[in-house]
């Protein structure tokens, strides 16, 4: 299986892929460990993906049967999603931009199209709850655990997502990363909200990305670090020293977005333009919320308009959310909607 190896590690790169590496198909018994710990004490939140089935996630083979191998690509998606653009509006997180899975998608299906050619099963995992895809980059030595949670590489800190192959072919594994992140802890601290807890554990009770997704209420205590954040958030990425120098190398001025317009646009236009974020049940609410809340936390008084016009919204959330805001703002016009709802103006908090 050598020149098998040889011709995919030279796909690979004709494909696109910025890493290449192959692990063992078996599985993941401490990841499934962590992922059950943080679930049972509450730390995953409620959160769906590779938490709505841990064993399936952690076994390939669960889905899989015939599997031997993984072939694990990544890619980096900075240089393409760049910095936020100066000047007022929501903020995106870059990985959000655009579809950063979508050429890495691509590039998988490109390998898994050859291995059938030469007579292996193949099926692409990517983005894709049946496998833990950071495990399976750390095992084809791409990367290390980060204590943020991420995988950092050499030249890519950590702005890489992963994606994985898998395949019945029997190749040579990759070996494992020997590093990791020293005594480095810069991305603790930098949580807004302290959602790390400890290296490498994240309290998706406390992760403003995590609220940023799901739907109802946002925890009023945690409205205001929310900040301009109309979704995801980067700031333990950032803080990591390698991110951190890759990011200043950034010149692409993209990442916002204006929120009078997420605020008066219509679901078909929100859908069309956010529609590869992850949304409950497909539904605008989520956007509009965040947009809300990042709105109220401007203290551009000139969005109070299309804030106001949710303050009788049917939608009970938008509605609340939409209080708060113009309580948040304030000033004359602020103080006029919330009457006109018969609520005075509280402080916002």
């Amino acid at each position: 299986m050598e020149g098998l190896r040889h011709w995919l590690n030279e796909e690979a790169a004709a494909a696109g892929l910025d890493l290449f590496g192959v692990a063992a198909a078996d599985a993941f018994p401490e990841v499934y460990a962590h992922l059950l710990a943080r679930r049972d004490n509450g730390q995953a939140a409620g959160l769906g993906f590779t938490y709505r089935d841990t064993k399936t996630a952690t076994t390939p083979r669960a889905s899989f049967p015939w599997a031997m191998s993984l072939l694990v690509g990544a890619r980096a998606y900075l240089p393409a999603a760049g910095s936020p653009g100066p000047g007022a509006g929501g903020r995106i997180a870059r990985v959000a931009v655009d579809d950063a899975y979508e050429p890495l998608r691509q590039a998988l299906h490109t390998l898994a199209s050859s291995l059938g050619f030469h007579g292996h099963r193949a099926e692409v995992l990517c983005d894709d709850n049946r496998l833990v895809d950071r495990a399976a980059a750390v095992r084809a030595g791409l990367g290390w655990w980060g204590k943020n949670t991420m995988v950092l590489a050499p030249r890519f800190g950590p702005w890489l997502l992963f994606g994985s192959v898998v395949t019945d072919a029997i190749l040579e594994p990759d070996r494992p990363m020997g590093r990791d992140c020293g005594s480095c802890q810069a991305c603790l601290p930098a949580c807004p909200t302290g959602a790390l807890v400890a290296p490498g554990i994240l309290d998706a009770r406390r992760c403003l990305a995590a609220w940023a997704q799901a739907p109802g209420s946002i925890p009023v205590e945690f409205r205001p670090a929310m900040g301009d954040r109309l979704y995801g958030c980067d700031d333990c990425i950032e803080a990591c020293p390698p991110g951190h120098r890759l990011l200043e190398r950034s010149v692409s001025a993209r990442g916002r977005v204006d929120l009078a317009w997420v605020l008066w646009a219509a679901d078909a236009a929100l859908l069309t333009r956010f529609g590869h974020w992850f949304l409950p049940d497909r539904n605008a609410t989520v956007i509009r919320r965040n947009a809300l809340i990042a709105a109220g936390n401007s203290g551009d008084v000139s969005l109070v308009p299309a804030v106001a016009s949710y303050s009788d919204h049917p939608d009970s959330t938008l509605a609340e959310h939409a209080t708060w805001a113009l309580a948040r703002l304030g000033g004359p016009g602020a103080t006029a909607a919330l009457q006109a709802v018969g609520l005075a103006s509280p402080k916002g908090k």
